[in-house]
């Protein structure tokens, strides 16, 4: 069996980067992007094992955090898991770069497509797309991205934060890199470039797996999730 599990360690600052961090990071992400990736294929191209037949062991305690509900309220990263499984990843609604947050996104609406026959596993599912670009993703640009793909009974939250004061805690915990853009005068352009994770956390909160591009593909996922929710019985 492939290994499902990959932990890439990098050490990234969120207030100043060296030119040489910012070139290994965009290389990484170079070499993320040259393939199509497979989350956008149906078929995933091995054999996958039976559901419950391996395990998937704690990587450590997922990040918990302040994020902006809807309707603008405040709200908790944890409470809004809600005790389920749930699938996190970190989007920006302007991303145009077909193996970021199009493929995350795809592969969260591929997942509610093809349980929603299995209203029993749909009911113990969260996913949560979690925006980086808080400066322009509100929860109205949030509510606009998520408009018309959560049409089941899925339940995917499309959330954004108050402030990168709020965020960067968030992002640290989940080592999830981010590049931003900045204008001659100093001043906020957007995000650059990202490299893709999207986290599987249990019921307990305890990150599971983390997938990247090369890895991210809703059949896999769905065995993942299957495969926790036999340990529970």
């Amino acid at each position: 069996m492939k290994k499902l599990l990959i932990l890439i360690l990098i050490m990234i600052s969120h207030t100043s980067f060296s030119e040489s961090d910012i070139e290994k990071e965009r290389n990484l992400i170079k070499k993320e992007r040259t393939d199509l990736a497979i989350g956008w294929r149906d078929n995933l191209g091995y054999e996958l094992p039976q559901a419950g037949s391996y395990k998937l062991f704690s990587v450590r305690k997922s990040g918990d955090g302040k994020v902006l509900l809807p309707n603008g309220d405040l709200g908790s990263l944890h409470n809004l898991m809600d005790n389920k499984i749930t699938l996190l990843s970190f989007i920006y609604s302007n991303c145009t770069d077909t193996n970021g947050c199009p493929l995350a996104t795809s592969v969260f609406y591929k997942i509610q497509e093809k349980l929603k026959k299995n209203k029993k596993i749909l009911s113990k599912l969260k996913m949560i797309s979690l925006s980086f670009d808080p400066k322009f993703d509100t929860p109205e640009v949030m509510a606009l991205y998520g408009k018309g793909l959560s049409y089941i009974d899925a339940d995917w939250d499309f959330l954004t934060t108050k402030s990168y004061n709020d965020l960067n805690p968030i992002l640290d915990d989940y080592d999830q890199p981010v590049i931003r853009k900045y204008k001659n005068d100093g001043s906020y352009d957007g995000v650059e470039s990202h490299l893709l994770r999207v986290y599987l956390i249990d019921d307990k909160k305890f990150i599971r797996n983390v997938y990247n591009v090369d890895f991210l593909h809703p059949d896999l996922l769905i065995n993942d999730i299957k495969t926790l929710l036999l340990d529970n019985e």
